[in-house]
């Protein structure tokens, strides 16, 4: 007997009300991505080009197909929605919830913020692919966000309305360029419950800024391929966050400033937020690594870049044992990514007025 049989309240819905309905094969006119891009050729979702992806790694060419968070905007008055998803490649962790890794979340966007309506998401066994619906309060024209799986490789999505239901981009998110984040696992959003509760997403909240999620879990080596592509992406802030993936702490002194000469070269007046890791005490090489990331923004600082900062990892989890924000000792929880947020967020209106929500 399964869970749902005993508590309603775990039931997946796989069904909405309604009698006329209208598919729209994504990418539509009718509705604005974000973060990610669909690739014609390649039949699928990808965040950055795949020949580029090729060029830095493997293991980045893969997860470059992980849609970490990407997202769906468009404005709606249908009395229901349902989505219809196919992978290509599924997978499955033993310590992230599938809500967060393949699953969808659906919110409206109001002025007063976003409002959680639904988390879309596959079965264990739903391997190459699932249906899924919600009803939706319809009437007038309502404004609605859908974020992609973090850790999936979403090959197709339909999205289903109402027959006679007006259906149009929706609102923009602000007038800003995207933040920018470069960096590992915890950036790609292992392991967070929901896409809208990687530490990026929360921010984008705040704030209304839209955002780029190149994390690439064990694989945010800063290759010069890589910073070069970082390089022509437009955006209001840089946030370098690749410490964790650096395999030592040889190699993050050997890529780090490195990686900052290279792309201040490229984006002289881009802002660059450095980061390290939160479980900096799980590793024999963590104060060193803190000292190395500090001691680029020192540097830098010195030659008189007077647009680097620098938040250590040490701040994150305050006063609390890191084990306490992360499902195993290193990935946070929900938990761990809302304090994150918080810490990278005040550290942002720091930086500058314009990364405070209006």
């Amino acid at each position: 007997m399964g869970i749902e049989k005993v508590d309603a309240n775990f039931q997946l819905k796989r069904e909405v009300v309604a009698d006329g309905k209208k598919t729209y094969a994504i990418p539509s006119e009718k509705f604005s991505l974000h973060g990610i891009s669909y690739a014609p050729k390649e039949e699928r979702f990808v965040r950055m080009p795949l020949d580029i992806a090729a060029k830095v790694s493997d293991g980045v060419h893969t997860l470059s197909l992980h849609t970490a968070g990407g997202r769906l905007c468009f404005s709606t008055n249908s009395k229901s929605l349902q989505i219809a998803v196919t992978y290509s490649d599924f997978w499955i962790m033993p310590h992230m919830p599938i809500t967060g890794s393949a699953g969808f979340s659906l919110f409206e966007r109001t002025d007063a913020g976003e409002i959680f309506i639904a988390n879309l998401a596959p079965m264990w066994t739903d391997r190459n692919g699932f249906t899924a619906g919600v009803n939706l309060s319809g009437e007038k024209m309502r404004e609605y966000v859908l974020y992609f799986p973090l850790y999936n490789d979403v090959k197709s999505l339909c999205v289903t309305l109402e027959e006679k239901a007006a259906v149009c981009a929706g609102k923009n998110y602000r007038d800003v360029l995207p933040i920018l984040y470069y960096g590992s696992s915890i950036t790609q959003g292992g392991c967070a419950s929901r896409p809208d509760n990687a530490y990026q997403a929360l921010i984008c909240k705040k704030n209304n800024i839209d955002f780029i999620n190149l994390g690439f879990s064990g694989n945010a080596k800063a290759e010069k391929a890589m910073v070069e592509y970082l390089t022509k992406l437009d955006c209001s802030l840089f946030v370098c966050d690749y410490d964790h993936n650096a395999p030592s702490a040889d190699y993050l002194e050997s890529t780090h400033y490195a990686l900052y000469e290279q792309y201040r070269k490229a984006r002289p007046n881009t802002p660059i937020l450095f980061i390290t890791k939160p479980d900096y005490l799980r590793d024999s090489e963590g104060e060193r690594r803190i000292k190395i990331v500090r001691s680029t923004y020192e540097k830098a600082k010195k030659a008189g870049d007077n647009k680097v900062y620098f938040l250590s990892g040490k701040r994150f989890y305050g006063k609390g044992q890191p084990w306490e924000y992360a499902v195993d000792g290193c990935h946070p929880t929900d938990y761990g990514f809302a304090a994150m947020a918080k810490q990278i967020y005040q550290k942002m209106c720091e930086i500058d007025d314009v990364f405070k929500g209006e």
